[in-house]
């Protein structure tokens, strides 16, 4: 169907200037049964120009499609699929167990020995700086726009009534029709809170079961940061001067083991923490905005920043992810903590299945159902097929009035109208 649709564009755009058409009379006698026969056929020659508009056309097509499926649940009774081939993970496995049977040091570059990329330092800090922003929008663009959650699902909905689609799958949700059972929500249900372990230095001892308390825990994205050259005087962490030597998966070479100095507590400090963690931006605590608008706008571009910049960070800096639960991890292995409860953790003694995660994992987009009229009716699950999704954040700060990013268009399906009930069954 798309192949008809292009070749009839790609008709549509053909400029027939300069048009040559050329004539060819051949005649060949061919044998046919017991009797030679003369036949006789012409050949024609068509010369035209192909348009250049074309593949721009085209290549904006591609580039921003109409519309695009929504994105699908993945089920907990399998592992998540690997961000990388397995192909390419093996043969990077037999590459390092062929220089360690030589005894020859695996070849590192910065930051896989321990030392900072200095041109991903500001980046760090510019996406440490919106991320306060983010913090500090969406918790006074909770008191205009209102986010619900449902008490016995992780479904959320960000609008001024709760929707009315069946797709509740918790507890006692046959007894509702799966209806959802709708509680007013937080800034922790539009952006999923992600922790993770504090080290000092990533490259030194592993988190131990035993040990676990003895780190703190703090958004993945801050620990990302650190370790990627901010410093924060409430969370220290080790700069090598000298690179940490491999063979191997065996480490020869780290440097002596420093002991974590203690952390520099003071008001400054406990007020930085404040803006930097979820827990501390409830509702109702900060003030309403006067200019919603310009709020929602800063607070969508800031969000959109985050991502990019976190997306930049950890295409050099080891971040790894369970698959099977929702467990990260900063650093370049993962923690030995044994409490991972998901799919077949009986077989596991509790420990997480690491591998390397992908930027979903670390900020969860939380997609929602896009609201087209906030004042309108409430969305009904006869038209659910109409409906598009979008992340949260962006989806709060589109109805506080920001714009809606062109990335985010073809999921949010903009370009639908929203049929009747009677109309639905009519439509295509």
């Amino acid at each position: 169907m798309r192949a008809s649709a292009i070749a009839m564009e790609i008709l549509n755009s053909v400029s027939f200037s300069s048009i040559g058409v050329g004539r060819t009379r051949i005649n060949k006698a061919v044998k046919v049964g017991s009797q030679p026969q003369r036949v006789v056929w012409k050949l024609t020659r068509t010369c035209c120009e192909y348009s250049p508009d074309t593949y721009k056309r085209q290549a904006k097509h591609e580039q921003q499609p109409q519309n695009v499926d929504l994105p699908e649940l993945q089920p907990k009774n399998k592992k998540k699929p690997f961000p990388v081939p397995i192909k390419k993970m093996l043969q990077d496995s037999r590459r390092d167990k062929r220089l360690a049977q030589m005894r020859m040091e695996k070849p590192l570059e910065a930051p896989k020995n321990g030392l900072l990329v200095p041109e991903l330092v500001p980046v760090a800090y510019d996406v440490l700086d919106n991320w306060k922003v983010l913090i500090r929008g969406l918790s006074q663009l909770l008191n205009v726009v209102t986010v619900y959650g449902c008490r016995k699902c992780p479904q959320v909905h960000v609008g001024p009534v709760g929707h009315q689609i069946q797709d509740c799958y918790g507890s006692g949700s046959q007894h509702r029709n799966s209806h959802h059972s709708w509680a007013r929500g937080s800034i922790n249900d539009v952006l999923i809170p992600i922790e993770s372990y504090h080290l000092f230095d990533p490259f030194g001892r592993r988190v131990k079961h035993e040990t676990r308390f003895d780190y703190d825990r703090i958004p993945a994205i801050v620990e990302l940061c650190i370790q990627a050259g901010v410093d924060l005087p409430q969370y220290p962490s080790r700069r090598r001067t000298s690179p940490v030597r491999m063979i191997g998966k065996k480490v020869i070479s780290r440097g002596e083991f420093v002991d974590e100095p203690k952390p520099h507590r003071s008001e400054d400090c406990v007020s930085l923490l404040a803006e930097l963690d979820t827990f501390s931006n409830q509702q109702g605590q900060s003030p309403s905005p006067s200019n919603v608008k310009d709020l929602a706008e800063r607070t969508l571009q800031a969000y959109l920043n985050v991502r990019r910049g976190v997306e930049q960070l950890m295409s050099k800096y080891t971040v790894k992810a369970c698959g099977y639960c929702s467990e990260v991890h900063v650093g370049p292995w993962g923690h030995n903590v044994k409490l991972c409860g998901a799919f077949k953790h009986q077989w596991r003694d509790g420990k997480h299945g690491w591998q390397d995660a992908v930027i979903d994992e670390v900020i969860p987009p939380n997609y929602v159902w896009h609201v087209p009229d906030p004042s309108g009716p409430p969305l009904r699950s006869s038209l659910r097929s109409f409906y598009g999704k979008a992340p949260a954040v962006v989806e709060l700060c589109v109805q506080a009035g920001a714009t809606i990013p062109d990335e985010y268009r073809p999921m949010m399906r903009t370009d639908i109208v929203i049929p009747d009930s009677d109309e639905a069954r009519w439509a295509a």
